[in-house]
């Protein structure tokens, strides 16, 4: 996972003792979009014309040690285009971007359900 400066941010506040909002299961989400545009750690969202976010299945996201895995389910109508990039947020809308990663999973159609998992692991 390409982590993000945002994140990184996030990070060192959560060590700090400072506010933050979670990535927990109340607010953590994970998005996809359909551009290809190369990964920089300064990019705040998704880079495609078209994305979506969805919150986590229940039980998600676990932590195993350093790993952190988070999981979402895309209904039949959600994100129904090629799948070229994919993120970690605090946020339906708006709110922070912990990571974002470059890769062309497929094209999710109409009528399917895709579930896409992630997992961060701090090194």
């Amino acid at each position: 996972m390409g982590l993000t400066t945002v994140g990184k941010e996030i990070i060192a506040k959560a060590l700090m003792g400072d506010a933050i909002t979670e990535f927990d299961h109340d607010n953590a989400y994970l998005g996809v979009g359909d551009s290809s545009t190369a990964f920089a750690v300064g990019q705040t969202d998704l880079q495609g014309s078209n994305k979506k976010r969805v919150g986590q299945e229940t039980s998600f996201p676990t932590r195993s040690t350093t790993a952190i895995t988070w999981k979402s389910s895309f209904g039949a109508d959600d994100g129904n285009w090629n799948w070229l990039e994919n993120g970690v947020f605090n946020a339906e809308s708006a709110g922070e971007m912990l990571a974002r990663d470059v890769e062309d999973l497929g094209t999710k159609v109409q009528g399917t359900v895709w579930v896409l998992t992630k997992v961060g692991t701090i090194t």
